[in-house]
């Protein structure tokens, strides 16, 4: 019997695209938005990973930077790193992509480049 896949956490930052631009994504897995759908909005980064720690969910973010200085802080959470630009559509497919070939856990302690995918 062919195993189910697995259904990975997301939160996305506030400047991203709303969970229902990805409707790829957000039907193969478990997806929250820090300000649409938490409520959350103009938070510190700090802020946004703790939430995402807490969660255990890994944050999907254009801000890359400042992500990719905490994004191994913890083992109950990760960051993937998109670039400015992307299209909805493009960002759908790319993030659906990666999840899809990665085990559980396997994104979590560590920055992830989408760029690079």
């Amino acid at each position: 019997m062919p195993r189910k896949p697995y259904r990975h956490k997301l939160l996305l930052d506030e400047g991203l695209y709303v969970r229902k631009a990805l409707p790829r994504t957000n039907s193969h897995h478990d997806i929250k938005h820090i300000k649409h759908d938490l409520g959350k909005g103009g938070i510190s980064d700090k802020e946004v990973y703790d939430i995402a720690v807490k969660n255990k969910r890994i944050v999907v973010t254009y801000n890359i930077e400042d992500f990719k200085k905490i994004a191994k802080k913890s083992s109950n959470s990760g960051v993937i790193g998109i670039s400015q630009g992307i299209l909805p559509d493009q960002l759908d497919k790319k993030l659906n992509a990666l999840l899809s070939r990665n085990a559980p856990k396997s994104l979590y302690g560590k920055y992830t480049s989408l760029n690079e995918v």
